[in-house]
């Protein structure tokens, strides 16, 4: 057995210390999820909101491991993004966008928070508005959640990538909407952010990935984004990216002084983790990040839309395949919503009615989820049309 492998053997969550790392970032998102969505109110400035999320998140994770010896590197894993109606993901402007929130948007909120290497992120939709929630933006929202709680529940050991996304795609026809191309739900793993086992959204001849089986001790990071439109996003303006990744296995000589300065500060910053241009100074990293990217020493993570009147919903969780079942540390509670549509298939029925735990040598019979459940996972698999959303932390 190589070092390689005796490491990633040793950092899985058969180690209790690894499950608290995770669990602890968890909460720190989750904290940070609940205060971004109190901050999303009626003329209420974007780039403000993402601010206040990523002080939360450096603040919170910046106050834990601080005396040991071995210093631990902690905190932001995906930086907040705020993206509202028909844009996609990923906007999380930079100061000089003035962009406001307005009654009636649905917001899509998305971040992420790391300690030692050990990530938790998490999507939710709020609209923003008093009462219920009804119409179409209620039927994208459900769609969304409703796919999650089935994915929940067949990200397990012993299941199949390409069976999560058929299921997903089922359940969002069954609310006349579309799951979005080109999201990819990942494996994470120490300082990995999208590791190589994946699930795909949608399959498409243009976009393949490996068969791959779910394993005892794997962490996912489940994706899932609906849309009452086509389901095909479109980037409209590259100068709305702000988010970006080290590409680490790539190399160049760059010409340009603002480049070199602005690579070398992100080299020493954000090394590995997704990073937003907010953290650099504006005027030059403008000038800098376009030569990075050009080259590939940067991925971007691209603003998307759909068309104008389309909704998107997006929810995302972070799950730990335990010995005792799937347990899910991110997560909100969802407003009252009222869709046009009611799930009736038997099939996305049996999904939800699935349980999420099982006994600790249940071997095939996981699936059942019935027998081995105790009274508060017997009720998380009693959802049908309505999917169950935990509370903001389940540690």
């Amino acid at each position: 057995m190589s070092d390689d492998e005796r490491e990633e053997k040793e950092l899985d969550l058969s180690s209790p210390e690894v499950v608290t790392k995770y669990k602890s970032a968890a909460d720190i998102v989750n904290r940070a999820l609940q205060l971004v969505i109190s901050e999303c109110k009626p003329k209420a400035r974007i780039f403000d909101i993402c601010e206040k999320g990523d002080a939360f998140i450096r603040e919170q994770a910046g106050n834990m491991y601080k005396n040991v010896k071995k210093k631990i590197e902690r905190g932001i894993a995906f930086p907040t993004c705020v993206s509202v109606n028909n844009t996609v993901c990923h906007f999380s402007p930079l100061g000089s966008d003035e962009t406001l929130l307005e009654d009636g948007d649905l917001v899509k909120i998305d971040m992420g928070c790391h300690i030692d290497g050990f990530i938790a992120v998490v999507a939710h939709t709020h609209v923003l508005q008093e009462g219920p929630v009804t119409g179409r933006k209620a039927d994208v929202i459900m769609a969304a959640n409703t796919a999650a709680e089935v994915a929940l529940r067949l990200v397990r050991p012993g299941k199949k990538n390409k069976e999560v996304t058929e299921a997903i795609q089922k359940v969002a026809a069954a609310y006349d909407c579309k799951i979005v191309e080109g999201v990819l739900s990942h494996q994470l793993k120490q300082f990995v952010i999208d590791g190589n086992k994946v699930v795909l959204s949608v399959s498409s001849p243009e976009m393949r990935v490996d068969d791959a089986e779910f394993e005892e001790n794997e962490v996912y990071a489940v994706d899932i984004v609906a849309s009452t439109g086509e389901g095909k996003p479109r980037l409209l303006d590259e100068k709305q990216t702000t988010i970006y990744k080290r590409a680490v296995d790539k190399n160049y000589h760059l010409k340009m002084k603002a480049s070199r300065f602005i690579f070398s500060e992100i080299s020493q910053k954000f090394p590995i983790m997704p990073f937003t241009a907010r953290s650099l100074e504006e005027k030059r990293a403008r000038l800098g990040l376009v030569e990075c990217v050009n080259h590939d020493l940067l991925q971007p993570y691209p603003v998307l839309h759909e068309k104008v009147g389309d909704y998107v919903a997006h929810v995302k969780f972070t799950v730990l395949l335990m010995p005792n079942g799937s347990d899910r540390v991110t997560s909100h509670s969802l407003q009252e919503l009222q869709p046009t549509k009611a799930v009736d298939d038997p099939e996305i029925k049996a999904w939800l009615a699935l349980g999420t735990k099982t006994k600790k040598k249940g071997g095939g019979r996981k699936k059942k989820g019935k027998k081995g459940d105790k009274p508060d996972e017997a009720a998380e698999s009693e959802s049908t049309d309505v999917p169950l959303n935990g509370a903001a932390a389940e540690d």
